[in-house]
């Protein structure tokens, strides 16, 4: 069985009629269900103030960052060591807290920094975390001895 033949030309006028009623303003109309949905977010205004906010939040995680690399106890087992990695897990909350800032204010050299940051603080937590759950061959331990 085979299809019907499809009259071209007469669904051809038929779309000619459809664009000669349409506005003449160039843009198509917008159907009333498209207007009803939740609304656009659009990026917050950005002024100066805005990105040396946005650029103090980067800094600050970045600052935190670098001061990881001279913690001044030794963080081998016990207090010490839940302070340092609860420290470095801040680094990445700072990392975060500066990528979702820039992010929000299209501010790409800002977010690519914070990503940086936040990367880190996760080298930082995972050099103290994995030898201790087991993934490394050195096992260590969470408390002293």
């Amino acid at each position: 069985m085979t299809p019907p033949e499809r009259d071209w030309d007469k669904e051809l006028a038929d779309i000619d009629k459809v664009i000669a009623r349409a506005p003449a303003q160039g843009a198509a109309p917008v159907p009333a269900a498209a207007t009803r949905g939740a609304p656009a977010l659009a990026a917050p205004p950005r002024t100066r103030k805005v990105a040396l906010a946005t650029w103090l939040q980067v800094l600050l995680g970045g600052i935190l960052a670098v001061g990881m690399t001279q913690w001044p106890y030794a963080h081998v087992c016990g207090m010490n060591l839940f302070l340092y990695v609860g420290a470095a897990g801040v680094v990445v909350l700072a990392g975060l807290w500066g990528a979702v800032s820039s992010w929000r204010r299209r501010m790409g050299l800002a977010h690519t920094v914070a990503l940086i940051v936040s990367l880190w603080g996760m080298v930082l937590v995972a050099q103290e975390v994995l030898p201790r759950v087991g993934y490394a061959k050195q096992a260590l331990e969470w408390t002293c001895p």
